[in-house]
């Protein structure tokens, strides 16, 4: 049975650097390219980043119960085929999908057996910090980004855990130990130090941590417990 991992975070939170870190060390993981009707931005090219096509194209696949999850982010379309859980099955991989709050909702309500995976970063500030090294954003986009992140952290309790991305290679090294410890539990071949590890990031364990970043981004965010 294929295991289904879902890891969502705000943008600029180092998301894609950790799903693109673990999909070089963790073996036999599927890896589902999102579709989008969005521009492409700088130097992403079709079928890697994304599979971008047209608004109808998507509305079609939507016609067409194509999707495992979509959802409109600002005005685009973003979504997961179906077809890749069943690449998955087929080749005898886990699938590991990067996905936003609301395709993550959709996901466990059609797999609840699904790990979830919330990616955090360590405060506001740094958010900002991150969007802005990027500069791919102006400031309006930079703002509205920002004010998505405090909306999409009060959904931090509905995950399975939560990685706060501080350090990139400590955070490499939880999220590897959450993908393996996971698999192998379900394999019945449980191991104690990578479930240690994995357990680090559950709420219980982080809850205070988790706390003080949700007050950074105001009152709303941290009344979210």
């Amino acid at each position: 049975m294929v295991n289904v991992f879902i890891i969502s975070a705000p943008s600029g939170s180092g998301k894609s650097t950790l799903v693109n870190e673990v999909r070089r060390t963790v073996p036999n993981l599927e890896f589902s390219i999102s579709y989008t009707t969005r521009e492409p931005r700088g130097a992403e090219q079709d079928g890697c980043e994304y599979f971008f096509i047209t608004r109808d194209q998507f509305e079609q696949m939507i016609g067409s119960d194509e999707f495992l999850e979509h959802a409109n982010v600002f005005g685009n379309y973003y979504g997961t085929a179906r077809s890749f859980l069943n690449r998955a099955e087929q080749r005898g991989k886990d699938l590991l999908l990067d996905i936003d709050v609301q395709g993550a909702e959709q996901v466990k309500a059609k797999l609840p057996d699904a790990v979830s995976v919330f990616i955090m970063p360590p405060s506001r500030n740094e958010l900002e910090k991150r969007l802005r090294k990027r500069s791919q954003d102006s400031e309006p986009v930079i703002q509205r980004r920002l004010r998505a992140a405090r909306r999409e952290i009060e959904n931090y309790q509905k995950y399975d855990y939560i990685l706060v991305n501080d350090r990139l290679p400590d955070s490499v090294t939880a999220l590897e130990a959450i993908l393996v410890s996971e698999r192998l539990k379900r394999n019945g071949t449980p191991n104690a130090v990578l479930s240690e590890r994995a357990e680090a990031c559950r709420l219980d364990r982080i809850g205070k941590r988790i706390q003080q970043i949700l007050r950074t981004f105001g009152d709303t965010a941290a009344g979210g417990q």
